[in-house]
């Protein structure tokens, strides 16, 4: 053999042993950073789902509070999923009563708690914690087709206050609001096809706190009536929207939201305090500010001995409180939600609740 073929061969045998030793060189610096990938990913899996454990949640309550819930309970189960939630709306007096019998975990609560539900707790030896979760306002509602555009709380009381017992047109409330003084009245002669929630509803109890207990109080007398009670009310807020799209003349009211989600079919009332006063259309902002006075505070009740007992419960109200918030509480219909609380207030309570859980 030739020394040129020889020399050709040495090159040629020295160029595959580098071949071979960048290949292992690659094979190994791969398979590092494959390693290194699954440490990370481990370790982001790790901290997305620090604090979960096995178990079940039971809430119940307020069908208006429910989707905030639904939603947290969504998020929080994809990243513990270990953990089943679930949720129901029946209205929150019946939340408040599975509760205080020991029944739930959380009850959802569009209204704080009674001092008759309260006892009914501690008779149970059910001890709680209160936590705010959301502001929001009760959107007072129409068809669109109905010409009526602003209605103060003495219109609303005349209409559907204690002494409105039997009307069956708008026309029938035009003498009592003109004699509390309404600058709308006379109502036209159409009728008064009421849709709105049923006694078992928080929506129902802050509405007549809110709107016409003082009125109530200072016409009836502190044992009379403040709502009437002939008209059929319903704990399932899609079934009052129905109400409300069946009737060119309807009234009723509803959780912001859910008015907001159907403000294609619905017509929400701008409402003032007093006769001539301003007339403010519920929003985001005028929720936020108060500046629409039909508003109130959304709430989640949670069995402080429950958490003691099922760490998965304390994990749940944890998350709901910070990583789910906001998407929870302003995402829960999509694009329309609840009021978030400012970021102070939310400080605070979240504050309150670490204290609580211990």
């Amino acid at each position: 053999m030739s020394k040129n073929h020889v020399a050709k061969l040495f090159a040629l045998l020295l160029g595959l042993v580098m071949i071979a030793a960048a290949c292992t060189t690659d094979s190994s610096e791969t398979e590092a950073a494959e390693a290194d990938s699954s440490e990370e990913t481990e370790a982001a899996d790790g901290a997305a789902v620090d604090g979960c454990a096995e178990g079940s949640i039971n809430i119940s309550g307020s069908s208006t509070v429910e989707p905030v819930s639904r939603r947290a309970a969504e998020l929080y189960e994809d990243v513990c999923p270990e953990t089943v939630v679930t949720v129901d709306g029946p209205g929150t007096g019946d939340g408040f009563a599975l509760f205080c019998a020991g029944e739930t975990d959380i009850s959802d609560a569009s209204r704080a708690i009674k001092d008759s539900e309260a006892a009914d707790c501690e008779a149970n030896s059910v001890e709680f914690t209160e936590i705010k979760v959301a502001n929001d306002g009760i959107a007072v509602m129409t068809s669109p087709n109905n010409a009526v555009e602003c209605l103060s709380f003495v219109d609303l009381y005349a209409l559907l206050g204690g002494q409105s017992e039997g009307y069956d047109n708008w026309s029938d409330a035009s003498d009592l609001a003109t004699e509390l003084g309404s600058d709308v009245a006379p109502y036209p002669e159409l009728p008064l096809d009421i849709s709105a929630p049923g006694t078992e509803s928080g929506t129902y109890d802050s509405f007549i706190e809110i709107v016409l207990e003082g009125l109530g109080e200072e016409n009836e007398g502190e044992d009379g009536q403040f709502i009437r009670q002939d008209f059929a009310g319903n704990s399932d807020d899609n079934v009052i929207i129905e109400g409300i799209t069946g009737s060119d003349s309807s009234l009723g009211w509803v959780g912001f939201a859910f008015a907001d989600a159907n403000a294609d079919v619905v017509k929400a009332l701008a409402i003032s305090a007093e006769p001539g006063g301003d007339c403010v259309t519920p929003t985001a902002d005028t929720i936020a500010d108060n500046s629409y006075r039909v508003s109130r505070a959304l709430y989640i009740y949670v069995n402080n001995a429950k958490v003691s007992e099922n760490p998965a419960l304390a994990g749940y109200v944890d998350y709901y409180l910070g990583d789910a918030y906001s998407e929870s509480v302003t995402k829960a219909f999509g694009e329309s939600g609840y009021v978030e609380l400012p970021a102070a207030e939310l400080a605070d309570v979240q504050a309150a609740w670490d204290a609580a859980k211990g």
